[in-house]
């Protein structure tokens, strides 16, 4: 391979990786909030 090929190469599913990463982070970050704000108790 030249040097311009190996330069053009991508990481494959390492950024998808990290999308998922950012919006798991954010889900439950949305979700913790949401938990503070008005927490729901568990009725039996």
């Amino acid at each position: 391979m030249s040097d311009e090929e190996l330069m053009n190469i991508e990481g494959g599913m390492a950024r998808s990786y990290f999308y998922g990463i950012i919006v798991s982070a954010v889900t439950f970050l949305i979700g913790l909030v949401d938990g503070l704000i008005r927490p729901l108790s568990c009725n039996d």
